[in-house]
Order: structure tokens, then C-alpha cells, then sequence
């Protein structure tokens, strides 16, 4: 508790770096922040092209199935990714001045969860103007699910970032786990798809029920399953934990090996 009261008194400071990650992240590009829209948009006409076009799979209304798990991945895999450098990119201010060191992590994922309720806005735009609609009863639930990836991706990133500090190369090492870990999420495909002797990958993997909440509310527009969101949740909860624990553990050190 004494914890999250010294955080709760660095809200400012949280609130400032959010800001200024948001304004940096497309700094000197020509279109700006438009590449928050763009960015998701290109990346469902590449996969809309591939499985719909060229490898079909015969899911109906392909591009809504996709585009409804692919915003909240990429916020989940920016957030490991580029997160787990949070710490080691704000080196002076780790050693000039005191602060909760884990605000650096927060902030970062708190501007991406900011991103990706901006890309949901374009999600939105393509439900209503496809004519495949939205369900007002389900969409009750999907703050829920919000919260519960972002503690999870919170969890994660807190681990990385101060993993980093200590191996670098795991920077570049997470760019690969990312990737190969959306093949082993249900992003592109259904859980259904999954063969019964590789199942046991998908209930080992925190991102499962989280991805096949968001469909269900976006893209089959019912309530998800009570235990797709008990899952979730005690996943979410469990992995912020355990990040917390490990990040103060390991920032005892970040000034000296900085």
C-alpha cells in the first residue's frame, strides 16, 4: 500500500511522460500521429490480403475477425517490446534524481493503452460502417477486459524493462518472442482452428483468454464466457504481481549497471 501511495503522489509525473511519449512517438515523420490509424490499418490490408485472398480460410467477414484481436495485440507486444527499454533510455534521470522507478514502465504502457483506445475508435468506425454492427450489452464488458490486458502487459513490461538493465540484448531478443508468440495466439486464426494435440499451447498462453474476450465482444457480439473472463483477470492480476515483485528486486542495481 505504501507502494501504490508513492506512485498515487507521482501521478504528475506519470501523466507528463504519458504526454510526452504521445507527442514523440512520430516526431518529424510527415503524417504524424495519423500513423496511429494508419500503422493498424495497413497491417489488416497485409493480413486481410494474405488469408482472405491468397491462403483463404473461410472465416466469414474475415477483416472484422482480425481487426478486432489485432489492435489489442499490438498494444500488448509495443508494450513488451518497446517498453523494455523504458528504463535504460531515462538513464539521467535514474541517476540524478529520486522517483518510483516504476513509473518509467508505467508511463510507457499507459501511452500505448492511450494508442490503442484510439486505434478501437478506427475498430468502431469499420463495425458501424460495414453494416456488421455492435452489440451495446456486450460492449459493457469490454472496459473489463481493457483493464485486465493492461495489468497484464503492465506485468510483463516491468519485467522486461528491468531485465534490460541488466541483459540488453534481450531488447532485441524480445522483438523475436513477440513475433513468434502472435503465431501461438489466436490473432490471425480461431481457437478452433488449433489442432486438439496443440491446444494445451493455447491454455498456456495469458493472451488466449484476453484475445477470445475481445472477439467475442467485438466480433460475435456476446458477453464472453465467465471463465474466458476469471481467466483473464487472475492472469492479468498474477503477472503484475509477479512484475512488481521482480522490477524491485532487480532496481537496486540499475544505477550502477547504467
Amino acid at each position: 500500500m505504501k507502494a501504490l501511495r508513492e506512485l498515487y503522489d507521482y501521478r504528475e509525473m506519470i501523466s507528463g511522460l504519458v504526454r510526452r511519449d504521445l507527442r514523440g512517438r512520430y516526431k518529424g515523420s510527415v503524417l504524424g500521429f495519423l500513423w496511429t490509424f494508419i500503422n493498424p490499418l495497413l497491417q489488416l490490408l497485409v493480413y486481410t490480403m494474405v488469408f482472405s485472398v491468397i491462403m483463404k480460410n473461410g472465416i466469414e467477414k474475415y477483416y472484422i475477425f482480425l481487426f478486432v484481436a489485432l489492435v489489442p495485440w499490438m498494444f500488448f507486444s509495443t508494450s513488451i517490446a518497446g517498453g523494455s527499454t523504458s528504463v535504460l533510455h531515462s538513464e539521467s534521470m535514474v541517476k540524478k534524481i529520486y522517483f518510483p522507478r516504476e513509473v518509467l514502465p508505467i508511463s510507457y504502457v499507459t501511452s500505448s493503452f492511450v494508442n490503442m483506445i484510439l486505434c478501437l475508435l478506427v475498430v468502431f468506425a469499420v463495425l458501424i460502417i460495414s453494416g456488421f454492427g455492435v452489440s451495446l450489452k456486450a460492449l459493457l464488458f469490454l472496459p473489463i477486459v481493457m483493464i485486465v490486458e493492461y495489468l497484464l502487459a503492465l506485468g510483463f513490461t516491468l519485467m522486461s524493462s528491468a531485465l534490460t538493465v541488466y541483459f540488453r540484448d534481450l531488447a532485441y531478443i524480445l522483438n523475436i518472442v513477440t513475433m513468434a508468440w502472435q503465431y501461438l495466439t489466436p490473432v490471425i486464426y480461431s481457437v478452433d482452428q488449433v489442432p486438439d494435440e496443440f491446444k494445451w499451447v493455447m491454455q498456456w498462453n495469458p493472451m488466449t483468454s484476453v484475445i477470445v474476450a475481445y472477439r467475442d465482444i467485438l466480433y460475435y457480439k456476446q458477453v464472453p464466457h465467465m471463465s474466458t473472463l476469471i481467466m483473464a483477470t487472475v492472469l492479468g492480476i498474477f503477472f503484475v504481481v509477479i512484475g512488481y515483485i521482480v522490477f524491485r528486486a532487480l532496481q537496486k542495481g540499475f544505477a550502477e549497471e547504467m
